[in-house]
């Protein structure tokens, strides 16, 4: 991005501060033209509102397709805006073959309403069907440290009002209230050497983000030690999101340089405290120079933010298309060979059982496994995880915790920053990967699929070893009502209501987005490669930040 676009002056503030969220839910196509020799296409959709961007999944080898994703514009201006919408057909290995375009006028859409649209594609054939909400807001703020929302005793009961357990039925996608303090940063990086005595410095501005929201401070010019003493609020939408808040060195001349970041996980926000994070590199794996300063305060409803924790995640604007890495490879790699390894050694471990290598726990295993068979009940099943649950809560209570910090995949996240950065420079000298372009493609799906899976194991054990509480809470209340249930009714009955719900689905909402709550469960846990980059670093001890506890109100 370009430094104009990321000044945050008295101008640009305005255009900042988003009125209301467009929904536009993409259903199906209908009669699209034909790209592909076999008669048929590989189409997808791109949506493009001002900045923000979306990309739809590939439905293969169809002219019908149903996609039935959802997406969120920010909307900024109060007249409306234009979205334009491209249709592509996907090729591997050269360029995606255009189908076809549309725009919704959003000027045109009455608000608080939801518009069925069938738009017919120009400069092509057929047409899409969408459904296109318009919803007003409380819009994302920005002030200075003498307006605080929190400190205002009328202003803080509101949104304790807002959010308190009387309200859990009240707009369940509106969780929770942040509100972000960024004071000032010590002892950054300098970006830019002037002058006869090679004078460093650096202008520096700070970006904070939490999902698809984005605001910014102003530049402080020629400053390593800037400060801001900004005030930013958002509405939060998942309690599992994660504050990014990264600072930027402005150039006029070319586009902004980096100079570092952090990632903070909503859920271990501590409130009203003043803290010093030090900043990270971009992979957020390592440190870099300086410090950060800021306050954070997160008021949230907890019913609302377990039942959205079983909704499908936000989806962020399209980002940068991946790339082959041959460490990202080998990462990825290696993290689905240690899911599996567990699997092989547990394995392992019940031969050695049936193999009497150790006679007391063979016969300990034995006894076990006459007793599960002769009394097994499908209850015990969500009975068996719940009690795994509790034993790793006890072990973590009792201080034998046995996790351990992954400094395997932290080596690997250094080698691969290591990597890019070669990637970077050689990527203005070479063209190598262009040329192979159809090879890199199968190899960047290869890299991709095995980081799913690396990641869905990872997560199943990161919620059995409690690395979100708040996650392991709501699996243990899931599976106690799911073993009360199997205890007292019958499979036959259980199993009529799941078929009667999921044959009738279509029926009671034809546009209903289809989910899994289990694995939107899953989304929220981090992987391993996610709690090494959230994880805060330790201060260097040359920076004594001052801690404090902030005044309660009343």
């Amino acid at each position: 991005f370009q430094t104009q676009s990321l000044r945050l002056s008295d101008l640009h503030r305005k255009s900042q501060l988003w009125r209301g969220i467009v929904s536009v839910t993409l259903i199906e196509g209908r009669e699209l033209k034909a790209m592909d020799a076999n008669g048929l296409s590989d189409p997808y959709v791109k949506f493009r509102l001002g900045h923000q961007k979306y990309k739809s999944k590939i439905v293969p080898k169809t002219l019908n397709p149903q996609w039935r994703e959802q997406f969120d514009f920010h909307l900024y201006e109060e007249r409306g805006g234009i979205i334009d919408i491209t249709v592509w057909d996907k090729d591997a290995g050269k360029k995606d073959d255009f189908i076809g375009r549309c725009q919704v006028d959003l000027s045109t859409l009455s608000k608080e309403q939801t518009h069925k649209l069938e738009m017919p594609l120009e400069e092509g054939e057929g047409c899409l069907v969408l459904l296109v909400t318009l919803t007003a807001s409380a819009a994302v703020t920005i002030s200075d440290l003498s307006v605080n929302s929190l400190e205002d005793q009328k202003e803080r009961e509101e949104i304790l009002k807002r959010y308190s357990p009387m309200m859990m039925f009240h707009n369940i996608k509106d969780v929770g209230f942040l509100q972000v303090k960024v004071i000032r940063a010590e002892a950054l990086m300098a970006a830019d050497v002037t002058g006869k005595d090679s004078f460093s410095k650096s202008d520096p501005f700070c970006v904070v983000e939490l999902n698809n929201d984005r605001l910014l401070t102003h530049t402080v010019y020629k400053n390593l030690n800037p400060e801001w003493n900004k005030i930013f609020t958002f509405n939060i939408k998942d309690i599992h999101s994660v504050l990014e808040v990264t600072v930027y060195d402005e150039d006029r001349d070319r586009s902004a340089d980096f100079l570092g970041k952090v990632a903070i996980p909503l859920l271990s926000i501590q409130n009203g405290e003043q803290k010093a994070y030090v900043l990270k590199n971009k992979q957020l794996t390592g440190p870099t120079k300086g410090v950060i300063y800021l306050e954070i305060d997160v008021i949230f409803n907890a019913v609302k933010a377990s039942i959205r924790t079983l909704m499908p995640k936000e989806q962020k604007y399209i980002e940068e298309e991946n790339r082959l890495s041959k460490q990202l490879l080998l990462r990825n790699f290696i993290r689905m060979k240690r899911c599996i390894m567990v699997l092989i050694n547990a394995a392992y471990y019940i031969s050695s059982c049936f193999d009497w290598d150790s006679p007391p726990r063979s016969l300990a295993a034995f006894l076990l496994f006459l007793f599960v068979v002769w009394n097994f009940e499908l209850y015990m099943i969500p009975l068996a995880l719940l009690l795994l649950l509790a034993w790793n809560y006890f072990l973590i209570v009792s201080g034998k915790d046995n996790r351990q910090h992954d400094t395997v995949v932290e080596d690997m996240l250094e080698d691969e920053e290591e990597e890019d950065d070669r990637d970077d420079k050689d990527s203005e000298k070479k063209g190598f990967m262009n040329r192979l372009y159809a090879i890199q493609e199968v190899c960047v799906s290869v890299q991709n699929m095995l980081d799913e899976v690396a990641s869905f194991g990872e997560r199943i054990k990161n919620t059995f070893n409690w690395t979100v509480p708040f996650l392991s809470w709501l699996a243990i209340v899931a599976l106690s009502v799911f073993t009360i249930i199997l205890y007292f009714i019958p499979l036959r009955y259980i199993v009529l209501v799941w078929g009667i719900n999921k044959f009738t689905k279509k029926l009671r909402s034809p546009y209903a987005i289809d989910n899994n709550e289990l694995l939107d469960f899953l989304s929220r846990v981090p992987s391993d490669v996610q709690v090494v980059q959230y994880h805060e670093l330790k201060q260097d001890p040359s920076h004594s930040p001052s801690k404090r506890k902030k005044n309660n109100p009343g």
